[in-house]
């Protein structure tokens, strides 16, 4: 790994370039991600910013993170990459309005999706990533 150190930034035809300020990078970096077996125990795969899961229910589970986001106005995106252990179709991510978003939880429901449309269901591989100022 090598260290690069300038106090100017030149383009390609040596013209100067300005660096971008710190908030604006951390405004397009993540606050937290995570990746989690949702099944019995729930076990956290991997994650930044995360320092536990409550299961809910069937299908729903809170992130709890481990520092605050600034506001509840922040972006969750969450995805399932199959289910090996438990029933293996095809499932769709939303929240759970029940558990209501915190600056440091939010929650994460996994439905059914086809003939059994909507029916809640534990899973084995899901990612949430957030995003906020």
């Amino acid at each position: 790994m090598s260290t690069i150190k300038a106090n100017t930034l030149l383009h390609s035809d040596g013209s100067t370039t300005t660096q971008p300020s710190i908030p604006a990078l951390d405004k397009r970096m993540a606050k937290a991600w995570i990746v989690y077996d949702q099944l019995d125990p729930v076990t956290i795969l991997a994650s930044y910013n995360c320092s536990s899961i409550t299961d809910r229910e069937v299908g729903v589970s809170s992130v709890n993170m481990t520092n605050a986001i600034s506001s509840v106005n922040y972006s969750v995106g969450a995805s399932t990459v199959g289910n090996t252990t438990a029933w293996g179709g095809t499932t769709f991510v939303s929240g759970d309005n029940q558990y209501t978003k915190t600056t440091t939880q939010f929650s994460i429901c996994i439905r059914k999706y086809g003939s059994t449309y909507g029916i809640k269901t534990d899973i084995n591989n899901i990612s949430a990533i957030v995003f906020a100022n």
